[in-house]
């Protein structure tokens, strides 16, 4: 039996049987690059996924953005529902780095918003790479950016077992020693508090509490509770914690780097002041000293990763640990995990241009004395560290770019659709007002409305972010309802406005670039491609095909292009989608297909990262049944009365699901 269970409702149908054959194909030869050139609609995951069952090895899915990585996650999860898929993405939902500009003498310190439910999830795909050979992450780039080492990560974690001999203040000591933080109040992920002889934690990767008693310096019991409600969901043998932080470096090891930084200070110290810099050799002096005194006393300071490769043990220049080595590897030490790289087209170039951006900025903060010369080792991968570090690569996209074809020993083409949806209809017309014809926005309206009229979903790609929030503007004013959607929004409330869209909760959505690569939106039957002939990036003939391909997964999709001229990549992504579509429906003609717009389950990553709030309701409600049966009203008052309590100790969390629970209770009431 294979490690992964794939849940299928439907067999690969089209293309996919095809291409999933020839995939395996490649990967058993040891092809090293192969493409999927999947249009959009086609089933490119589920091709994908059927090829992560039989291969049967950890799988690294790589997408361009938050938003894509989160959806695929929710894909991948619904097809290995019994296994382990996890998402990876930057924990910042804002995030300003340090930089200089030395123009105007500008310091702009690093500033940072982090997402603790995102944290969560990144310590649940490392936990999971390094228990389990089930597992798929679906990652951003941020896959390539530093992590702590996994070889310390992994041997620093505590087993805990039932009759296992340890004191209270032992079991204290080891979990400040990886990085639990002590608490007197309620336990959030990362943190612990002692109550008697018990002591009650909160792993950094889920929303549970395991409560350890000791009696006599055994373990007595462990038990896994709800956080809210307090119920013993139930009562485990053993006990895996994993350390708060993904940076663990041990006492010597604290040692070693302490005298290396101050060596590399001395040294550079020296070098500023032979060029004169007296004033960034202060600076330089005064910045070092203060991050090793906060470092010593409270264990960080503002910036702690700047010193990274000195608590690592690397060699000056040499690669950081990133999500990659968390992977398993083969004996020679090559990677022994499959890759999949998302829509390569724009996944690839984003891989390759992080190194060059994040050291011309560091160069500055360097030259100017605010970071040692060893800052530069704080950096995401080069591209070709990059490659060194995966193994066997798909690549997957409607339209691969360069590197794709060049490296490819293998390009599989999935044309045809299992659903026999064909690619759209796409038609011109002009940007400017012309007679009776009142330009690209007028109609637009008008072309919304009479497909809102018959149930579908309408988007309208523009240039700018600013073009998107006037536009969606102006058509909730036209009576049109309308969201925009945009990089600035936050990842999660990105996921919300698809989802809602979706849902039918509002009917157009007015974007820019995000809305192009792997947004699978079935629902939708117009867009409408603004300035279609603004010839660059957003409107080159591999955008437009993929944003044509955005109205491909319903029966009655189509696409306008507003143009007043022709331009050579609107003509060639009109030209291959009419070769498409020829092809799909000669196909549809020889097999008697009757095309069906995609029929998919409305559901995203919200639905996990955000249910333990309707699951502590629902068990508060299942423990006072009995009592409600009894006596309701009585229940009722005192429902309120544990509420009020909550909210006079500023229990806001606890008061919130008493109070959602009291209205479920008195609308029960009122039924009786």
């Amino acid at each position: 039996m294979g490690v992964f269970k794939i849940h299928r409702e439907f067999k690969p149908a089209g293309d996919q049987p095809k291409a999933i054959k020839e995939l395996l194909e490649g990967l058993h030869k040891g092809l090293r690059y192969q493409t999927l050139l999947g249009v959009t609609g086609s089933g490119k995951t589920f091709t994908a996924a059927n090829v992560i069952d039989k291969i049967g090895k950890p799988t690294l899915v790589i997408a361009h953005n938050k938003t894509l990585a989160a959806q695929l996650a929710q894909e991948y999860r619904e097809f290995f529902p019994d296994n382990a898929v996890h998402y990876f993405v930057s924990y910042y939902d804002y995030y300003q780095p340090e930089a200089y500009m030395p123009v105007t003498d500008t310091y702009i310190e690093k500033e940072a918003m982090i997402n603790e439910e995102i944290e969560r999830l990144r310590h649940a795909s490392t936990q999971a790479l390094l228990s389990r050979k089930d597992v798929i992450i679906v990652a951003s780039v941020s896959c390539i950016y530093g992590l702590g080492n996994p070889e310390e990560y992994e041997k620093v974690n505590l087993k805990l077992e039932f009759a296992q001999y340890v004191s209270r203040s032992a079991l204290i000591r080891d979990l400040v020693g990886i990085h639990f933080t002590r608490t007197n109040a309620d336990v959030n992920p990362g943190t612990f508090r002692a109550l008697g002889n018990a002591i009650e934690i909160m792993p950094v990767s889920e929303r549970m509490i395991y409560r350890i008693e000791i009696e006599n310096e055994r373990i007595q019991k462990i038990l896994k509770i709800d956080a809210v409600s307090r119920i013993v969901i139930k009562e485990l043998p053993v006990f895996y914690l994993f350390p708060a932080k993904h940076f663990i470096t041990g006492d010597e090891d604290a040692k070693r780097a302490f005298l290396s930084i101050k060596a590399e200070l001395e040294e550079r110290l020296a070098e500023l002041k032979k060029e004169g810099k007296l004033l960034e050799a202060e600076r330089l002096k005064r910045r070092t000293t203060y991050d090793l005194a906060m470092i010593r006393e409270v264990g960080y300071t503002n910036g702690i990763e700047n010193y990274s490769r000195h608590f690592s043990g690397k060699s000056a220049g040499e690669a950081p640990y990133t999500l990659l080595d968390y992977f398993p590897k083969k004996a020679d030490g090559s990677a022994d995990f499959l890759t999949i790289i998302d829509e390569s087209h724009v996944t690839i170039p984003q891989i390759g241009g992080m190194y060059a951006g994040d050291k011309s900025r560091k160069d500055v903060l360097i030259e100017h004395g605010f970071r040692l010369p060893s800052a530069r080792d704080n950096r995401p991968l080069r591209f070709e560290e990059f490659e060194e570090r995966v193994g066997q690569v798909i690549f997957t996209s409607a339209t691969p770019a360069k590197f794709e074809k060049e490296n490819s020993s293998k390009v599989v083409e999935q044309v045809i659709r299992p659903t026999g949806l064909v690619d759209p209809e796409v038609s011109v017309k002009p940007i400017q007002s012309r007679g009776q014809y009142k330009g690209q926005v007028s109609d637009f309206i008008e072309e919304s409305e009479k497909a809102i009229k018959k149930g579908g979903r309408v988007i309208a790609t523009t240039l700018t972010k600013k073009m998107a929030e006037d536009l969606s503007e102006f058509l909730r004013e036209k009576k049109i309802n309308a969201r925009y959607l945009h990089s600035e929004i936050k990842t999660i409330e990105r996921i919300e406005i698809l989802t809602a869209f979706r849902r039918g909760e509002f009917d157009c959505l007015v974007g820019v670039n995000l809305l192009r690569e792997g947004l699978d939106l079935p629902e939708v039957t117009l867009i409408g491609i603004l300035d279609a002939d603004k010839e660059g990036f957003l409107r080159s003939d591999t955008s437009l095909i993929q944003i044509i391909g955005r109205a491909a997964r319903n029966v009655e999709g189509r696409v306008i292009l507003y143009a007043d001229n022709m331009t050579g990549s609107m003509e060639r992504a009109i030209g291959e989608t009419a070769r498409r579509r020829a092809i799909q429906t000669a196909y549809n003609k020889s097999h008697g297909i009757t095309p069906k717009t995609i029929i998919k389950k409305i559901k995203d990553i919200t639905d996990t990262l955000e249910r333990e709030h309707h699951q502590a309701v629902n068990l508060l409600l299942e423990t006072d049944e009995k009592l409600f049966t009894k006596s309701p009203k009585k229940l009722i008052r005192a429902k309120k009365k544990e509420m009020e309590e909550a909210v006079r100790i500023l229990d806001f969390e606890s008061a919130a699901i008493l109070r959602d629970e009291i209205k479920i209770l008195e609308s029960h009431l009122v039924k009786k």
